[in-house]
């Protein structure tokens, strides 16, 4: 006689899923029962959620806490600065160059009672012309340095801003928090970016690029030279 096929007994709860399917959760069933646990199939993984990509890291800080300024910012200071002084120069050297070369043009345009223009005695237009500017240029360098000392010198110490670093909120401070700007500082800042960038050809771009890989404190040539960095702040 035939004996009818064994099977193997299901496991408690009931029977687990075929692969690929999903089990019920387990929990009172509605005809009265109990539902079997719940089995994940084979190779499943619960989806991994993320956050989102990283938020802007927080800007260098200096010495003192302060965050530093940036290559843009004070880049645009520059520009306003340097406008100002243009304008300034402009302002007042031009009635002087408009007089001399007023004064060239009508000794140039002289003419005799026979129409013809009166010759030049020989010397005339280099003590006439050519001294002149050259005097001039060079008392234009001498006000320039001036002013460029009383600007980015004592006014600067005050504070610590000139007009284009107050637009830009922008500071000069103390690379050592325990000291304050003084006029030494403040010189020897003006030393390197004013007066050696127009001695030495070229040591202005090397100076004002320095900061883009200067590490920590992001210094141009003349803030290591004073010991000084530039900070951002609210006014």
């Amino acid at each position: 006689m035939t004996q009818p096929p064994s099977y193997p007994t299901p496991p408690a709860g009931g029977p687990r899923p075929t692969a690929g399917g999903f089990a019920p959760q387990p929990g009172p069933h509605p005809h009265g029962y109990a539902a079997p646990p719940q089995y994940a199939p084979p190779g499943y993984a619960p989806p991994q959620w993320h956050a989102g990509p990283p938020g802007p890291l927080p800007p260098p800080l200096s010495p003192s806490g302060q965050p530093l300024a940036s290559f843009t910012d004070r880049l645009l200071a520059w520009l306003i600065d340097t406008a100002l002084a243009s304008a300034v120069s402009l302002a007042l050297f031009s009635p002087f160059f408009l007089i001399l070369w007023w004064r060239m043009f009508t000794e140039m345009t002289q003419t005799n009672p026979d129409g013809t223009f009166v010759e030049p005695e020989p010397g005339t237009f280099f003590v006439g012309f050519f001294l002149p500017i050259l005097l001039l240029q060079l008392g234009l360098l001498v006000l320039m340095l001036g002013f460029y000392w009383l600007y980015h010198v004592e006014y600067l110490k005050r504070g610590g801003q000139t007009l284009g670093k107050k637009v830009m909120k922008l500071r000069v401070v103390p690379i050592d928090p325990a000291h304050t700007l003084d006029r030494r500082m403040a010189g020897r800042r003006w030393l390197v970016q004013y007066l050696a960038a127009s001695l030495v050809p070229g040591i202005s771009y090397l100076d004002g690029f320095w900061q883009l890989w200067d590490k920590p404190w992001q210094q141009c040539l003349h803030d290591k030279f004073a010991a000084t960095v530039v900070v951002k702040v609210s006014s």
